[in-house]
């Protein structure tokens, strides 16, 4: 592979990866505590419960995604976010080794993504890569 197409693309590719991703997590946060897009299960969220912290960590982590400010530690809290959201709320089914069957292929896909931006940073685009040119 050309070293200059990588150097090029590969940061770029890490930014939309981060902005869609947090966005989508972002999309989890406003349903939960903001009622945006309604989701008849949070009707009764109690923003104090373990969900509503979830929310509140899926709401704040992901605008920051989006604009790719603090991105490590943010995706490495919402990485251990998803892998506890994965452990509590779907691998207890009994069907721990499938994703698939528990429902849990977006904690597990999220955990994984967020993992990587953790590692890698924000990208280009990002308020994180502003900074550190300034």
């Amino acid at each position: 592979m050309n070293p200059d197409f990588e150097a090029t693309w590969l940061p770029r590719a890490v930014a939309v990866l981060r902005i869609v991703s947090g966005y989508m997590l972002l999309q989890h946060g406003t349903a939960k505590l903001l009622h945006f897009p309604h989701v008849a299960m949070f009707d009764t969220l109690q923003p104090l419960s373990l969900i509503g912290f979830a929310g509140m960590l899926e709401l704040v982590g992901g605008a920051l995604l989006v604009l790719g400010w603090f991105t490590r530690p943010v995706a490495f809290v919402l990485s251990g976010e998803m892998a506890a959201a994965y452990f509590i709320g779907h691998a207890q089914h009994g069907t721990f080794f499938s994703p698939m069957l528990n429902e849990g292929e977006a904690a597990v896909l999220y955990c994984f993504v967020f993992l990587l931006l953790a590692a890698s940073g924000a990208g280009t685009w990002s308020i994180d890569k502003t900074i550190r040119r300034t």
